[in-house]
């Protein structure tokens, strides 16, 4: 029995001035057209889910996709951070940020850990695949990092040093727990 299953990464919003933690933007008008515009790229499934959020749900809805929440895959929580500038945050707590981005046990904003966002993703994908057939999600990057970091078996070191694109698929096959990644295909 393999489970296929198709990661997408929601489409751009508004550019920020300033990267923040927990953004959870709506898709702008060019998202929304980027959506639309690569819902013929979605493959077919038997089942689809999306992260929690307005971007995610506006671009599963714009590509065409009807995807249930799973609030497994809520976006990372970044505790007392959450909605303030990356630049702020560095400016008031160099050291905590910078303990954060280097042990992936630490959470020193009161949220979530990098190893705990891992874990979290890493018991959802294991339900997940224990029923076969071909499936999709729109997930926040972080989560789409996560995920390919416990399919590979890597380290959560490697999860800082793990792009994803906007609008870009990550998919995994696999079975009794053992997963093959095809990274980055852009819809």
């Amino acid at each position: 029995m393999t489970t296929r299953l198709t990661l997408i990464t929601p489409a751009l919003t508004t550019p920020a001035p300033d990267a923040r933690f927990g953004d959870d933007s709506p898709l702008d008008a060019a998202g929304l057209r980027q959506a639309g515009a690569a819902a013929g790229a979605v493959p077919n499934v038997e089942r689809a889910w999306c992260s929690p959020t307005a971007r995610c749900r506006e671009t599963a809805a714009a590509l065409g996709i009807d995807a249930v929440d799973a609030p497994e895959l809520a976006a990372l929580d970044a505790g007392r951070w959450k909605g303030e500038a990356l630049s702020v945050v560095g400016a008031r707590e160099p050291e905590a940020l910078g303990v954060w981005l280097a042990d992936p046990e630490a959470a020193p904003h009161g949220g979530e850990s990098v190893r705990a966002v891992c874990d979290r993703v890493a018991a959802w994908l294991e339900a997940t695949a224990r029923d076969a057939g071909r499936a999709l999600v729109v997930a926040e990057p972080e989560l789409v990092r996560a995920a390919v970091v416990r399919a590979l078996g890597a380290p959560e070191s490697a999860f800082w040093r793990t792009d994803v694109a906007p609008l870009t698929a990550v998919e995994l096959s696999g079975r009794s727990g053992r997963w093959n990644v095809r990274v980055g295909r852009p819809l």
